[in-house]
């Protein structure tokens, strides 16, 4: 199950950035896959980046708030 879901995540995350031609949305969709992988230090990095590349981006904000909860846990 653990399996199907995280195969959903992959196929619906490359779906959208194949559609939106948005870089900031598809580093977003990468960095949320690299927290399902437990791989918190570069969805910390990827956020960061977003923020850094596209600070106007709807997705700058949606990053400001997964690094306040990403560094919350640490």
């Amino acid at each position: 199950m653990k399996r199907l879901i995280l195969i959903l995540i992959i196929i619906f995350a490359f779906s959208l950035s194949a559609c939106s031609g948005n870089q900031a949305a598809e580093m977003f969709d990468t960095a949320k896959f690299e927290e399902v992988q437990n791989n918190k230090e570069h969805a910390i990095q990827l956020y960061e980046e977003i923020i850094k590349k596209y600070p106007d981006s709807e997705y700058a904000k949606k990053a400001k708030e997964r690094l306040s909860e990403l560094k919350a846990q640490k």
